[in-house]
């Protein structure tokens, strides 16, 4: 079996779990996901499966969220898994808000959670904070490309929001920092990614609704489909060359390109010149 699936990840469950789910149900080993949810949050979870594992790095990273914040409160997890730290009755008004999340969009530095599975120093960030030690957490940069505000309840002080951003943005982390912002503070209530690169919510498939083998080879996704690179269809000449490992002619233009035969991938790599050298082979 080779090729992706779009999964529904529910609420309680972590990405490991899901992938855990599939290999008992295809007995296939070789299965991974393009990017960790907790089981606090749910959405779009991108799983590879045989083969397709070796494509995780050439999909697109750019993600999309939409959540609840709650103002008034922060946790040590900067969501509902962990305890309260504060509280505050500040009163925020909708003006505030707009005009604070401009301080959120393009290029930022945040700092990741506490409770995250950053490793440093090869541990995870939260064996640090459950064995109550202290550790420098170093800022990263990502980019929010979108930070919209959906609604705003100031009864029950709750923010909706969608997000566009990066690979490896912590949206607990923009909840908390908010918060601040405004004076106040913050914590995620809910989470949910509706896209992960060409991946949306509307085509998901719930795990629940996989039972079999052959309910997964339904859904199984050419990769050819979420792979947006220029392409080369190679002859047979072509495909034997390529299986020894050697560059081919291609008429297409330099960078990361693919070579295709009869609307399968053969080979992923680099054009320089209009001469292909592959990286990855699948023959």
């Amino acid at each position: 079996m080779f090729g992706f699936l779009n999964i529904y990840k529910p609420k309680g469950k972590t990405s490991h779990d899901v992938v855990s789910v599939l290999r008992k149900i295809t007995k296939i080993k070789q299965i991974g996901h393009t990017g960790t949810l907790e089981a606090f949050e749910e959405g779009v979870l991108p799983i590879c499966i045989g083969k397709a594992t070796r494509l995780i790095e050439y999909l697109d990273d750019n993600k999309a969220y939409e959540g609840i914040i709650q103002l008034g409160s922060s946790t040590d997890t900067y969501d509902t898994e962990g305890s309260i730290l504060k509280t505050s009755d500040q009163q925020v008004t909708f003006d505030e808000i707009k005009e604070k999340i401009t301080l959120f969009k393009g290029e930022i530095e945040q700092l990741p959670p506490i409770y995250s599975a950053i490793k440093v120093n090869g541990k995870k960030l939260y064996e640090y904070a459950r064995q109550g030690e202290e550790v420098e957490i170093k800022p990263r940069r990502v980019n929010i490309h979108t930070f919209e505000i959906l609604n705003y309840d100031k009864d029950t002080h709750q923010i909706e929001f969608h997000i566009e951003c990066s690979k490896g943005t912590y949206i607990r982390s923009i909840a908390n920092d908010l918060g601040e912002k405004l004076g106040t503070y913050g914590h995620l209530i809910k989470l949910v990614r509706v896209k992960a690169g060409k991946f949306e919510i509307e085509n998901t498939t719930r795990l629940e609704d996989l039972l079999t083998i052959e309910d997964v080879e339904k859904k199984i996704i050419n990769p050819l489909t979420s792979l947006d690179y220029p392409k080369y269809e190679a002859t047979d000449r072509e495909l034997h060359l390529l299986s020894n490992g050697m560059r081919i002619s291609v008429d297409i233009t330099d960078g990361i390109s693919i070579i295709t035969n009869n609307n399968r991938i053969i080979a992923i790599g680099n054009t320089i010149n209009n001469k292909f050298k592959p990286n990855k082979v699948f023959i």
